[in-house]
């Protein structure tokens, strides 16, 4: 009992971290909410799932109005990125998708496409700073996909580029049931 007790904390912690800074990831949240809390074995560490739950709640009691209005703001962003890409199949994922996006956090799209490389020349077209680099996605490590992060004044964006084909084999769904990703009609359907 004492080991769930010790996972729950952890979570509620590394929820409230991640609600007041919103500038780290799960897995350091709760590495920091654990040394916090005196128990920086990695055998207490509750999953990203429990993490989650526990940001929900303590949005819905500390921060329902600024969260309501940080997602609105953030979805709107993502809709008009989307819009631009939308030759490049954009799906919008991650904690603007899920209703856990805090303060800080990025807007992260997923394209599909089999003209990578038509996204940076988009992007240079537009005239819009961004940076780019690579993604490894967790199933696949030793492959990398480009990724593009967008210095918009209003919000970060990530862009990470799949081939198209690789859509169909992605998963649909998280752990608990939600979309783990979501094209423009749903996201404009979110944020009315």
């Amino acid at each position: 009992m004492k080991h769930q007790d010790m996972r729950r904390r952890i979570a509620h912690a590394a929820a409230r971290i991640l609600a007041e800074d919103g500038s780290l990831d799960y897995g350091s949240a709760k590495r920091k909410a654990a040394r916090q809390l005196g128990a920086p074995g990695s055998g207490s560490l509750p999953d990203n799932q429990e993490i989650e739950e526990a940001l929900r709640s303590y949005q819905a009691l500390y921060q329902a109005d600024a969260t309501r209005s940080l997602l609105a703001h953030l979805r709107r962003i993502a809709i008009d990125y989307m819009e631009r890409l939308a030759d490049f199949d954009p799906h919008l994922t991650g904690p603007v998708l899920n209703g856990t996006a805090a303060r800080h956090a990025g807007i992260q799209l997923q394209l599909f496409t089999d003209r990578q490389k038509d996204v940076e020349f988009l992007l240079m077209g537009l005239g819009i700073p961004y940076q780019t680099g690579e993604y490894r996605p967790v199933e696949a490590p030793a492959r990398t996909c480009p990724h593009f992060v967008i210095d918009d004044p209003r919000a970060t964006v990530e862009l990470t580029v799949f081939p198209a084909t690789e859509l169909r084999s992605m998963k649909r769904l998280q752990a608990d049931g939600s979309p783990r990703r979501a094209r423009l009609p749903q996201v404009r359907t979110l944020a009315q």
